[in-house]
């Protein structure tokens, strides 16, 4: 005699999920992924690029949130608890598909803005100087330095003839020659403001190209500024301009 099959008992929980299907599994997987761009990015220079130094800290604490946040979820998806019952639904399911690819592409393809394109879009840097508690001498000051030291000074005659050794990118300016800028962050690339300098190119030859970072050494003159009105401005004369790589921190707070 065939023996009957047990009666079913509608109180038994559901078996488990195939270990694929389980939406713990992927929604771990996926925070795992941000976790590792957060935490590579910290460490192998790319923040440089996009954030200033003092919030680095803030995005390797953020990977290392998120990496323990997918240990958890890894955790609710082991056999014996409710996440291996769970399944992904569909609209999570790509979801996590999306986020799984853009974190990857992120990963493989490290980020390369356009200094000069960024620049253009943004508006000009007007925050003043009223007062500078210390001035470094010519030499030493970075094209930053000059623009916050001509508007606490706005007086361009009482730089003439100083000597300038600066550096930046070639930043195209319509309507006038391209200066030599930089782009001042207050956290992020989001709120960039570019700086700049004039410079006479003809001094030493081509103007380089857009975007370009460059080694500029020569002296401050005056010059008569563009439009009418009768003003004058600083124009950095140089005797000696090469091009570098762009800097390993070129972002300035």
């Amino acid at each position: 005699m065939t023996p009957s099959p047990p009666p079913f008992d509608a109180s038994a929980p559901p078996p488990p999920l195939p270990l694929w299907r389980r939406a713990a599994l992927w929604r771990g997987a996926a925070l795992a992924l941000w976790s590792l761009l957060l935490l590579r990015s910290a460490v192998d220079g790319r923040l440089d690029l996009l954030l200033r130094a003092a919030f680095h800290p803030l995005v390797a604490f953020g990977g290392v949130a998120l990496g323990s946040l997918a240990l958890a979820q890894l955790a609710q998806a082991r056999p014996g608890t409710a996440g291996a019952r769970e399944r992904l639904r569909a609209p999570e399911r790509w979801l996590v598909l999306a986020t799984a690819l853009i974190t990857v592409a992120a990963v493989v393809w490290p980020p390369a803005p356009s200094f000069a394109e960024l620049a253009s879009q943004r508006p000009r840097d007007q925050t003043a100087e009223e007062e500078l508690a210390f001035v470094l001498p010519p030499s030493q000051r970075s094209l930053t330095d000059w623009v916050r030291l001509l508007r606490a000074q706005p007086d361009p005659r009482l730089f003439a003839g100083d000597p300038v050794r600066i550096s930046g990118f070639v930043l195209p300016i319509t309507g006038e020659a391209p200066q030599v800028a930089r782009l001042l962050v207050r956290c992020c690339l989001a709120d960039a403001s570019p700086v700049g300098l004039p410079v006479r190119w003809s001094a030493v030859g081509p103007t380089p190209p857009a975007d370009q970072w460059v080694a500029i050494e020569g002296v401050m003159a005056v010059e008569a500024a563009p439009g009418a009105g009768g003003e004058e401005r600083l124009v950095v004369v140089p005797r000696g301009i090469r091009p570098i790589p762009r800097p390993a921190r070129p972002l300035e707070p």
